[in-house]
This record gives structure tokens, C-alpha cells and sequence, in this order.
């Protein structure tokens, strides 16, 4: 086999040759793998390094050693959440990126999913260890903490900023998601009511199915509001005089293009992974962090864990609210109260089913009374469509008082029941 000749300003040169009779791409194999640990490097430096959150992940190695170094619970449990923390809050970020890249409609389903990916983790970790009292009050907590402080908060800061005027959102949206969570609420009472009025037929085993029932007509629920708000009906919820808002935000969106679509995916399995081995260790500390912190459980499930789930929210429902951009700002603090009471809460029934695990919606007396009182006073705050500062501190104040409440609290079932 004679080896090919290239000329070469009029002298002919012996080229290398490959086993197929091709070119050896030397130059271009090694610029392309430049390129890659280029991206790579880009990527780790965009995610890692441009949130002043990041500075928390540290705790998150911490917690692990001190786990099997130490049995100091209440240090394990605090490190675990301060690492989660950072987590949740790239979590949705990432979810973010990608949904520029998949479009609008698969991108409001990754948000549904990822948006509450923490709250779902922790969840399952400790339903697997058969804590649901532990699930039950760290769910219900992530939907008083949007809808109290985070709302509140959005509220307070964007009514400081522009006190001069009641900044405006759209009362229709607010009213479907009012009503769905006000049938969250029913879902949760009627188990409860029939625990607590001995009237079931057949006694622990009825509150239970019907636990499940309920569970899976709310998440049929839930997927036709996603395909109704998906489909293109939500226009009708877009305030007056706010067409040009969506080119707006979709400006910002193209700018926030920072990472590519497999990056972003690469970095989603990363994080959760992440979040699901640090939860593990949160989740084995609670009952250790109560006895050392001497804190009630309740407290630390409905009012400290949400803060885990809740931080990315909460930063982000603020900032738009200082832009006076309240529409957005209630899609992240209701919008996430309902995907937890009307998708987290019974995927969770559904999911111990399967393990086994009599998971039910009956989540006592004290804990329906205060959702059912929380969805009441926002739906009434939301009902004019107008927000200030003087609602936000209403809600915060609001928010304490039920921190106050689960701290003097004695949950009645100590153990999952």
C-alpha cells in the first residue's frame, strides 16, 4: 500500500496515515477536547463560584464527618441544613436553564417537578424510616412558610420600594390557585374529621383509603391545572396593560442562557444526588437535634426544614417583587404552595402505599386547623388584587404567630402512628 502524497507548493509530502486510509486528526481531537474542559471549567465556575449562597456547601462535607466522627445531633442536623440549603437554591437554577432550552411548556413541568425536588427528597428519606409525622409537618410547614413569610416578605420589601402605590397582580390567578389550595385544605380535613369523630367504618383502615382515594383525585386535579395553565389558557390570567411584560422577561430569560442544555441536566442529577445523600443524614438527626436543641419536633418540621426548601424561593419571590413585578412573585410563593398540597402531599400517600407505609392525609387536628386558618387570611389578603407593605407585615406577623404555636406545641403522636 503505497502512502499517500499532498502537495504542498509544488514540493510532495508524505502524509499520516490512519488504518481507514484517512487523515489523523490530531489537531482537531486535541482543540476539541480544550474546548470541552474549557466548557466544563466555565460551567463548574458559573454554577459554583456567582451565588454568595455557595459559601454554605461546605457544611454539607462537614456534616458527614461529624456524623461518623461525633454523635452531636443537633450539630449534624444544623450543618446538614445549612449544606442543603446552597443546594436547593442551584437546584432551581439549573431547572431554570434548562427550561429556557425545552420551552415554555416543559419547562413549567420541570419547574412543578424541581421546584419542590428538596421538599420531595427529604420526604421520602424519611418516609422510608417510617417518620411521617416528620413528612406530614415538613410539608405543611413549606406551605405556611411560602404563603406567610415568603409571600409576606415579597410583599413588605415591594411595597417599602414603591410605597407611593399599590402595586398590582391579577386577581384571577390568584383566585384558581386560592381554590386549589382551599381543595387541598378538604382533602386534608375529611381523614381528619373522621379520625377525630370516631365515625370511620372500619376503624384505621378507613381514613387510609380514603386517604388514598383523595390523593389520587388531587393529583388529577393538579395535572389539569398544569394542562390548563399550559395550554395556552393562562393568557386570560395576564393583568390589563401587561402585554409587553412576557417579551420582557422573555429578554431576561435569553441573557440568563448561561449554561448549556446537557450541562444543565449533568448539573440536576448532580445536585440531587447531592441533596439525597445529605438528606439522609438531616433526616437521621432530627429526633437526636430535638433531645440536644431541646426543641419539639413539630417546631423543627413545620418551622426549621422549610427553611431548607424555601430558600431559593423566598430570595427570588422578593426580588421580583422589588421590580414590582408581583405576577411572577405570587407564581413562586402560591404557585409553590399549591404544587406541595396538591401534588407533593398526595404523590408522598401514593409513594408509602407502595412501601408499604400507611401515609395517610390525616395530619391531626392542630395542623389542619392552622392550613385551614393560613389559606383563609391569604385568600382574603389576595382577593382585591392590590398589595403593600402594610399586608406583607400583616402576613409576616401572621407567620410568627404559628411559629410561636408549634413551638409551645406537644405533638400528641410522638412517633409515626
Amino acid at each position: 500500500m503505497e502512502t499517500p502524497q499532498i502537495e504542498m507548493g509544488g514540493f510532495k509530502v508524505n502524509s499520516p496515515q490512519v488504518p481507514n486510509g484517512g487523515l489523523r486528526p490530531t489537531t482537531s481531537g486535541s482543540w476539541n477536547s480544550r474546548r470541552a474542559v474549557e466548557r466544563t471549567l466555565r460551567s463548574i465556575r458559573i454554577v459554583i463560584f456567582t451565588s454568595k449562597l455557595n459559601l454554605l456547601m461546605p457544611f454539607g462535607p462537614a456534616s458527614i464527618f461529624l456524623h461518623f466522627t461525633s454523635r452531636r445531633h443537633g450539630l449534624i442536623f444544623l450543618f446538614s441544613m445549612l449544606g442543603i440549603t446552597p443546594l436547593a437554591e442551584r437546584l432551581g437554577y439549573a431547572t431554570e436553564q434548562l427550561a429556557i432550552y425545552t420551552g415554555p411548556t416543559v419547562g413549567g413541568l420541570l419547574n412543578a417537578t424541581f421546584g419542590n425536588a428538596t421538599e420531595m427528597i427529604i420526604a421520602i428519606y424519611a418516609l422510608k424510616n417510617g417518620m411521617i409525622r416528620v413528612v406530614q409537618q415538613s410539608l405543611l410547614g413549606s406551605i405556611l412558610s411560602n404563603m406567610l413569610l415568603v409571600m409576606g416578605c415579597a410583599f413588605f420589601a415591594g411595597g417599602i420600594i414603591h410605597r407611593d402605590k399599590d402595586q398590582v397582580f391579577s386577581k384571577a390567578t390568584a383566585v384558581v390557585n386560592s381554590g386549589l389550595l382551599l381543595m387541598a385544605v378538604m382533602g386534608l380535613m375529611f381523614p381528619a374529621v373522621l379520625h377525630f369523630t370516631h365515625s370511620e367504618a372500619r376503624q384505621g383502615a378507613s381514613e387510609v383509603a380514603l386517604s388514598r382515594f383523595s390523593s389520587c383525585i388531587m393529583l388529577v386535579a393538579y395535572a389539569s391545572y398544569l394542562y390548563f395553565q399550559l395550554s395556552g389558557r393562562s393568557n386570560i390570567y395576564s393583568p390589563i396593560g401587561s402585554e409587553e411584560v412576557p417579551n420582557e422577561d422573555a429578554t431576561e430569560e435569553d441573557e440568563e442562557a448561561e449554561i448549556g442544555m446537557w450541562e444543565a441536566i449533568t448539573w440536576l442529577a448532580v445536585l440531587t444526588l447531592w441533596v439525597s445523600v445529605l438528606s439522609e443524614y438531616l433526616v437521621n438527626a432530627i429526633e437526636g437535634a430535638s433531645d440536644s436543641l431541646n426543641l419539639p419536633v413539630a417546631f423543627i418540621s413545620v418551622i426549621l426544614l422549610p427553611i431548607v426548601g424555601n430558600a431559593a424561593e423566598h430570595a427570588s419571590a422578593i426580588m421580583f417583587a422589588m421590580k414590582d413585578k408581583l405576577d411572577i412573585t405570587l407564581g413562586v410563593a402560591i404557585g409553590s404552595s399549591t404544587q406541595i398540597s396538591m401534588f407533593v402531599i398526595p404523590f408522598c400517600v401514593v409513594i408509602g402505599w407502595m412501601m408499604g407505609q400507611k401515609m395517610d392525609l390525616n395530619f391531626q387536628l392542630f395542623e389542619t386547623a392552622t392550613l385551614f386558618i393560613t389559606v383563609l387570611v391569604v385568600a382574603f389578603m389576595l382577593q382585591d388584587g392590590t398589595a403593600n407593605y402594610l399586608k406583607g407585615l400583616m402576613l409576616i406577623l401572621c407567620y410568627l404567630i404559628v411559629a410561636a404555636s408549634f413551638f409551645v406545641h406537644v405533638d400528641p403522636q410522638s412517633s409515626d402512628g
